[in-house]
């Protein structure tokens, strides 16, 4: 049965900011808000903007949405925010209806849902289960959605009645009421009544026993057949008239239960239930605030509701910033004020009071006699006014400073304000600019920190307490380092409230908290999904993006951990990478190599990137990484030999040397058999297969490129990491007892070459 919905404005309303705190009066006290303990478990998208159905997102106290651009992250958050937005939140139609799908909802936006989330009732369990009268175990979770006419819907997803249990309970009151009419003596049970009743009852259960589950139609077959049995005269009947008569009323009770409305429906539990969901915030501008603040237009703009986006946001950041440094724009206004100021206010008074001629009046009195000047007592009020600013400012500063030290580590960072008539200004320093610069110069990664940073630590402290912070695309402009620091400071928030961010950045996806990431990614019918299981196939994306991002933090994690006590060496690119990796799993596997420092193998890519990769990977080493190339790439040996490995040409090594074959690639180190099934299994369109025309002893990239040609087969740029992998693969299927000894042996060789210590020179500075 479709539960009953109605508007509910108590929910979806939420006062604006009181200006009067920032303009500097005291408020007037507001009771405290009921807590609100409800915690969101996921949330479920349907039919709004670029989705269709998003399927059910489980949330944790910090969860990040990970996709590329234009996957649909944003139109996760947004109607998430509609829900129960904490201010604003409005459905747009034009921007929220799908568009395949405008005309049907615009004619019924009552029958289409666009969002549902669940969420623990926590503590307010048994409020909620004495409200909709079932068992608390049932009133813990608690389902809200929203439809597009505004209206929402409460449900209990636990409450299911167990029709098995109507049936077990309806066999039981019959056997009940028939051991009662058994029980009856015979001058008191109405003789042919009770007969007919005992026959009528185990029919009853005879049918009920071979039946399904009960509904409400068969409790009212039930009672209406136990109904036909009492005759007009209750008198006539004896006790068997009571007996039937009780198990009449049992059946109407147990229908009536069944057909009663579904609690959520209940107007007094979905106050309660909408009243305790906590808010949702959500943030994708976050005012950045300027370095030149003029006083007046703040004061003005705290108090308006017709600002735009752009300035609404510095609005509520500058609001946000005066209150945490514990300034009132009003006041600091009040305080920079001179003689002219208070003579030119004293004036416009005057003029409005008296009018036109008071005005010439003193226009005259004025040319004729000169401008009085200001009174000592005037100039010292002034003096002490401006004083007390000064201080103010200081105070605000060094306060900034040290709250914004706790949580920024890029930077070791001094604010100072500073106030000039109606100007207010924003200076910052640190250890490495001692000059102070204003804040519109520096990064604009600093910049949006600072304004995220006040942002959130007043608002999630304050109005937004216990609040769901939705926040799309945060730190897009901050280093990779401070992006860490951001999701450290996720953490911290996550104390007071829930987060869920949308990100592309592997910066941003902690290696260590995989679980709290969720893919968003486009399907193949062209809407957004979401999953937390990010192996699954992403649909129309080939590229895997959501999933390449995730990789990314996992990669960087895992690279980070390795490159910390292990022997680096630099090769070719990735192809020699891949071979010399499998080289070292099957050699160790073999027990033929076992150094005691771990080989690393980082591609070198060309001559350029080979000086900047050696130098990264030397960086806290006694000396540069031995380097191994291949016949290709002689010219980059003779550049790194001639250039960054002047001092120690000998730790740049080549590949056809160290064995024996002039020439050589990586590919030599392998069974050219082996090379050439692999190949011959890519490229099935020749007649020749390469392994048929394959000469052992000599180079194998130079066969098959002349067997390439012979075959008219165009080779693709990346077709050896493309054979390098498909080798990988098939060399760690057949383990180490797939290749010779001789083999083996010639990789374990070239491994301990590469392992050994040498006396080298160091590093040059």
């Amino acid at each position: 049965m479709k539960q009953d919905r109605t508007l509910n404005a108590e929910a979806t309303a939420r006062s604006q900011s009181d200006a009067t705190t920032a303009l500097g009066t005291e408020p007037a006290p507001r009771p405290a808000p009921p807590p609100r303990d409800m915690i969101l478990r996921r949330f479920r998208v349907t039919n709004f903007r670029s989705v269709i159905d998003s399927g059910w997102v489980d949330v944790d106290a910090v969860t990040a949405l990970i996709g590329v651009n234009e996957s649909g992250k944003t139109n996760l958050l947004l109607p998430l925010w509609k829900l129960n937005p904490a201010r604003g939140g409005a459905i747009e139609p034009t921007s929220d209806f799908p568009k395949h799908l405008f005309m049907t909802i615009r004619d019924n936006p009552g029958g289409f849902q666009f969002v549902e989330a669940e969420f623990d009732a926590g503590p307010r369990t048994a409020e909620f289960a004495e409200a909709a009268g079932i068992p608390e175990h049932e009133a813990a979770c608690v389902r809200v959605g929203r439809f597009f006419d505004g209206s929402h819907i409460v449900t209990f997803p636990r409450h299911r009645r167990d029709r098995h249990a109507d049936t077990a309970w309806a066999i039981r009151r019959i056997d009940d009421a028939r051991a009662e009419l058994k029980r009856t003596p015979d001058e008191a049970s109405g003789g042919d009544l009770r007969t007919r009743a005992l026959t009528t009852l185990e029919g009853l259960r005879a049918g009920i026993e071979a039946g399904g589950p009960l509904n409400a139609n068969d409790l009212i077959r039930l009672r209406d057949a136990v109904s036909v049995l009492l005759p007009a005269d209750p008198a006539e009947g004896g006790a068997t008239v009571a007996v039937l008569q009780e198990l009449r009323l049992a059946f109407g009770e147990r229908m009536a239960e069944l057909c009663a409305a579904d609690p959520g429906s209940r107007p007094e539990l979905r106050r309660a239930v909408l009243g305790a969901m906590p808010p949702f915030v959500y943030y994708s501008n976050y005012g950045n605030l300027d370095s030149e603040i003029y006083l007046p237009h703040v004061v003005d703009n705290l108090t308006r509701e017709d600002l735009g986006t752009r300035e609404a946001a510095k609005a509520r950041t500058l609001k946000v910033l005066f209150g945490f440094v514990g300034l009132k724009p009003s006041e600091i206004l009040e305080l920079g004020r001179d003689f002219r100021d208070i003579r030119e206010e004293a004036e416009a008074t005057a003029a409005a009071r008296d009018g036109t001629v008071g005005k010439l009046r003193r226009i005259i009195g004025r040319v004729a006699g000169g401008e009085a000047g200001p009174r000592a007592e005037e100039l010292a009020r002034i003096s002490e006014a401006k004083r007390t600013r000064s201080i103010l400012m200081q105070s605000a500063g060094t306060r900034l400073t040290e709250r914004f030290g706790e949580w920024w580590t890029q930077g070791d960072y001094r604010f100072r304000f500073e106030a000039d008539g109606n100007h207010f200004r924003i200076w910052v320093a640190d250890k490495r600019r001692p000059q102070e610069i204003e804040l519109e110069n520096r990064s604009t990664g600093l910049q949006w920190f600072l304004s995220f940073f006040m942002i959130f630590m007043v608002e999630s402290q304050g109005e937004h307490r216990r609040a769901v912070l939705l926040l799309d695309e945060p730190g897009q402009s901050l280093h990779p380092l401070a992006q860490r620091d951001l999701s450290a400071f996720f953490d911290r928030l996550a104390g007071t409230n829930q987060l869920i961010y949308t990100s592309h950045s592997p910066f941003l996806v902690d290696a260590d908290r995989l679980d709290r990431a969720r893919k968003v990614y486009v399907a193949r019918d062209g809407s957004t999904r979401a999953t937390d299981d990010l192996r699954e196939e992403e649909g129309r994306d080939l590229q895997r993006g959501a999933a390449y991002a995730v990789q990314s933090a996992l990669n960087l994690s895992v690279a980070e951990g390795m490159l910390h006590g292990t022997r680096p060496v630099m090769v070719g690119g990735l192809a020699e990478q891949l071979y010399l990796g499998t080289m070292r799993t099957l050699a160790t596997a073999a027990g033929q190599f076992a150094p005691r420092r771990d080989l690393v193998f980082a591609p070198a890519g060309p001559s350029r990137t080979a000086r900047v990769v050696a130098s990264l990977l030397a960086s806290g080493e006694a000396q540069l990484p031995l380097v191994m190339l291949g016949g290709a790439q002689t010219d980059m040996a003779a550049e790194l030999r001639d250039g960054l490995y002047a001092e120690a040409p000998d730790r740049v090594l080549d590949l056809g040397a160290l064995i024996d074959l002039p020439g050589a690639e990586i590919e030599d180190l392998l069974p050219p058999a082996f090379l050439a099934d692999q190949l011959d299994r890519v490229e099935r369109r020749p007649e020749v297969r390469l392994g048929d025309v394959l000469a052992h002893g000599l180079p194998f990239l130079p066969q098959v490129r002349d067997w390439a040609e012979a075959q008219g087969i165009d080779l693709p740029n990346d077709w050896r990491l493309t054979l390098a992998r498909r080798a990988r693969d098939a060399a760690l299927a057949l383990g180490p007892g797939g290749f010779d000894a001789e083999t083996r042996d010639r990789w374990a060789k070239l491994l301990a070459r590469l392992a050994e210590d040498t006396t080298s020179p160091a590093r040059p500075a």
